[in-house]
């Protein structure tokens, strides 16, 4: 009983210590340490990307977990971890006009230009009505099956999340990153297809 008091309270703060850390960092870098690196802003976008990601993942474990584990009370958290990826992603886009200057009309240049700004800001798009319907008012407006189904857009982010990363990462060659965490969502899409697929059999 204690354990289900404190375990929404609990994942809400751990969620937001990185937030809380590059607030840290960016204080810290305007003490003149050199916390965040030669290039604070692009260390600041890499890890609210990155931060966005691993919430992702998390957000797409929930199932495969509560299934194989049994912790039922898992299912809690989901839509607090879903708000945590969109605060990241909302983050991310944030520096990222930042660093645009703000000036809209370069923003628009820049995502259709290029391939990998382009598909992180549709992950991005469509985050937002997930977002806006995470809340039990809106399950009792949409009706739980028709949220049910507007919700599993998580999955295309996720695919245009990966893709995001390994475009940008393409132009360094460096593809180690993006590579892990396609690895880990193409295994959790791929559970749940073979949960269907499976499913179906029984039938």
């Amino acid at each position: 009983m204690m354990f289900n008091r404190f375990l929404k309270p609990t994942i809400f703060i751990l969620s937001l210590l990185p937030a809380l850390w590059l607030g840290y960092a960016i204080w810290q870098t305007q003490q003149g340490l050199d916390v965040l690196g030669a290039n604070p802003v692009e260390a600041l976008q890499r890890k609210t990307g990155e931060w966005a990601l691993i919430f992702l993942c998390l957000v797409l474990s929930v199932t495969p977990l509560r299934k194989i584990t049994g912790w039922h009370i898992l299912a809690r958290v989901r839509r607090m971890l879903g708000l945590y990826v969109f605060f990241y992603v909302l983050l991310h886009f944030a520096i990222y006009a930042l660093d645009s200057g703000f000036v809209w009309a370069d923003i628009v240049a820049d995502v259709i230009k290029r391939p990998f700004i382009t598909v992180g800001m549709l992950g991005f798009i469509l985050l937002w009505p997930l977002a806006l319907t995470s809340f039990n008012a809106a399950i009792r407006w949409l009706g739980g099956k028709r949220w049910q189904q507007l919700h599993k857009l998580v999955y295309a982010i996720a695919i245009l999340g990966v893709l995001h990363f390994v475009w940008h990462k393409a132009g360094k060659n460096d593809f180690i990153e993006p590579i892990k965490y396609g690895v880990i969502v193409a295994g959790l899409l791929g559970w749940r297809v073979w949960q269907r697929l499976k499913s179906k059999e029984l039938f």
